[in-house]
């Protein structure tokens, strides 16, 4: 089909899906170098020459669905460059780990990630939304579209006076989208048409003057096809609701007041609270999903989606210029997955205190749960029970384990009121006239005996007047409540100490007396890593501990064997490395652990992506399962390219 000039120097090709052409209109025929949004079959490439299109040098993915992309290898093959929307990277780069990993049997994950790419691409960068992408053809601005899928974004040019959207598959048409189907991505809640209907919201406040679909016509009247989408998807969300919920309102009104300068936002996934300075600067402790309709299905990063989507009510209605520090309670990402998006879009430090910042900057290290997919590298790393100043306020951040063991409750005086922010510490019971909470341990954040009386000591010793908790509503008060922690606190032990046969071997809630460092880890053929292996005597006497170390055939071990002694409940970490020698994902190795007659077995393991080498670029070859590794020790200041990925501009 003929191209079609929808404005000056933008080109509509028919396609698996449109494909949108764009070239610098004013230079002359023969010497324009083009951009694409999409890429549908590829057929665009057919079209250059009779467009007057010297070369086509970059393709904008809106999304990672096939039909916007399965030409994408006739783009590489020509030397454009690939730049695909930062939820969705590993579906452009290594899709082959979601094939080869996705649920099939008893799948209730409904997302269409079944309608990836067939085989990888490699891409040149991910878009840095919310900021300008600047091409010789044209300046793009990149806003986050949620919706059709999770990773989705929009693109506006401005140009000859018009504000165009590109926005993939959003909308087909006023009040219609393309597929319904794309938008549920789980099995009986409304996640994906909910974020539709902010998505168009926010678009529409874009104030856009048309709109450049993926499937369906040009759209001229766009704020008005924008708005009326919102509401038939806002219909459809609360027809499919048990609670109908405005989602304009949740959108226009995030922000609940506490206290004068201390501001909940009630539509983060956990609870985030804003700290107003009177110098109009912010400080948010938590920041992980915002404007949350919703955790879909799946663990891997194309299922989560942090955004900014709260921050224009932030600035309208409390006065805010900038949010200059964030402060995560712990490490968990629905506490600090926006963090890094925070930082790159408003420049926002983030200041992470000592016992959790390796975790952070080194996610690799240890087998914990819910940690983000990438190293978030702290710009200052707080001392425990040092007070620290932001502004006019003075903060403390204390130890507190239990939920986690890389976990602070941070205290401080706002408004005349002692405030604790606890994170994720205990749920709070339904009946909110109750002083009775419940712990909220995990064993596999590495749950100890003890730590909720020590957490409820803490509590008693700082007698905060509030406590801003993660997932619940904040609490106010009393001494009777903080004589319940105590309660609490010893219940829980009494609990495990009931279960558990501490007594003869006292290995602990968490079910393990020795684990490897790092966790996990990534090699060359013939490169040699290094780890350490911590050991506890969980008897009641003292008792030889024999270690040994089990790796796969043709691996090479510095040490096959450790022999020790140590006295109850002493510990010892001993160091040790590998000779990686075979090529493959998730290779396993352990230590096999006996102390006095306890036989444990292999009870400590750790994972290593071996990645093979191209004898001729000496590099790993296509398809390695991560390409920026953590330092091992986790870094306590961020290096050039964590902070600015040449790959990854997010």
């Amino acid at each position: 089909m003929t191209p079609v000039e929808i404005a000056r120097g933008i080109w509509r090709i028919a396609d698996t899906c449109a494909v949108y052409l764009i070239i610098d209109p004013d230079k002359p025929s023969g010497e324009r170098d083009a951009i694409a949004i999409d890429f549908g079959s590829g057929r665009a490439l057919d079209h250059l020459a009779e467009l007057g299109i010297r070369s086509l040098t970059d393709v904008l993915m809106t999304h990672h669905h096939r039909d916007q992309g399965q030409g994408l290898p006739r783009a590489v093959a020509i030397g454009a460059r690939i730049h695909v929307p930062p939820v969705e990277v590993e579906l452009f780069e290594q899709v082959e780990l979601m094939w080869e990993g996705r649920q099939l049997d008893n799948d209730y994950n409904l997302r269409q990630d079944r309608f990836s790419l067939l085989e990888s691409v490699p891409v040149h960068a991910t878009v840095p939304e919310y900021r300008a992408l600047v091409f010789e053809a044209a300046t793009l601005r990149v806003l986050p579209a949620p919706g059709h899928t999770i990773g989705s974004v929009a693109y506006l040019l401005e140009r000859d006076g018009e504000r165009i959207a590109f926005t993939g598959d959003l909308i087909y048409a006023p009040g219609k989208v393309w597929s319904l189907a794309a938008t549920q991505w789980s099995y009986r809640f409304n996640e994906g048409p909910a974020m539709t209907v902010l998505s168009c919201i926010l678009l529409e406040r874009e104030k856009p003057s048309m709109l450049a679909p993926s499937h369906g016509d040009v759209i001229r009247d766009a704020q008005a096809a924008l708005a009326r989408l919102a509401d038939a998807m806002q219909d459809y969300v609360d027809r499919r609701s048990a609670e109908p919920c405005n989602l304009a309102d949740l959108l226009d009104h995030p922000f609940v007041t506490l206290a004068p300068h201390l501001l909940l936002n009630r539509t983060s996934m956990s609870s985030s609270y804003v700290l107003l300075s009177d110098t109009g600067e912010a400080l948010v402790v938590d920041y992980g999903y915002d404007m949350s309709t919703g955790i879909a299905p799946g663990q891997e990063r194309a299922a989560r989606r942090p955004w900014l989507a709260s921050l224009a009510a932030l600035r309208r209605d409390h006065g805010v210029t900038k949010i200059t520090v964030a402060l995560p309670t712990h490490y968990h990402d629905d506490h600090v997955a926006g963090m890094p998006l925070l930082r790159d879009v408003e420049g926002t430090q983030l200041w992470v205190p000592e016992n959790v910042a390796p975790t952070m900057a080194n996610p690799w290290r240890e087998d914990l749960p819910c940690q983000w997919y990438d190293p978030i590298v702290a710009d200052r790393v707080l001392a425990l029970d040092a007070p620290f100043r932001w502004n006019e306020y003075e903060f403390t951040a204390h130890a507190l384990p239990g939920h986690t063991l890389y976990a602070v409750a941070y205290s401080l005086v706002v408004d005349g009121i002692t405030v604790a922010f606890t994170g994720d510490q205990t749920e709070r019971l339904d009946d909110p006239d109750s002083h009775r909470d419940i712990t909220n341990y995990q064993y596999r954040n590495l749950f100890r005996l003890g730590d909720y009386t020590r957490s409820a000591a803490l509590f008693q010793r700082i007698a905060p007047g509030l406590i801003a908790s993660g997932h619940w509503d904040p609490r106010w008060t009393d001494a009777a409540y903080f004589d319940s922690l105590v309660q609490l606190g010893q219940e829980t032990d009494a609990v495990h100490r009931g279960l558990l046969p501490l007594d003869d071997i006292s290995i602990g809630p968490d079910g393990q007396t020795a684990r490897i460092v790092p966790y996990r880890a990534q090699a060359r053929c013939g490169e040699t890593l290094n780890f350490a292996v911590r050991v506890r005597n969980p008897l009641p006497a003292e008792a030889a501990v024999r270690l040994s170390v089990v790796v796969p055939p043709d691996w090479q071990s510095s040490e096959h064997e450790f022999v020790t002694r140590l006295a109850s409940g002493d510990d010892v970490t001993i160091e040790f490395s590998v000779v990686a020698a075979t090529p493959g994902r998730r290779q396993r190795m352990a230590v096999d652990v006996t102390i006095g007659e306890l036989l444990l077995g292999q009870h400590a393991e750790a994972l290593v992506d071996v990645v093979a080498v191209d004898a001729d670029a000496a590099a790993p070859t296509a398809g390695a399962a991560r390409t920026d590794r953590p330092d091992e020790d986790g870094p306590a200041t961020p290096t050039a390219q964590q902070r600015a990925s040449p790959r990854r501009s997010r």
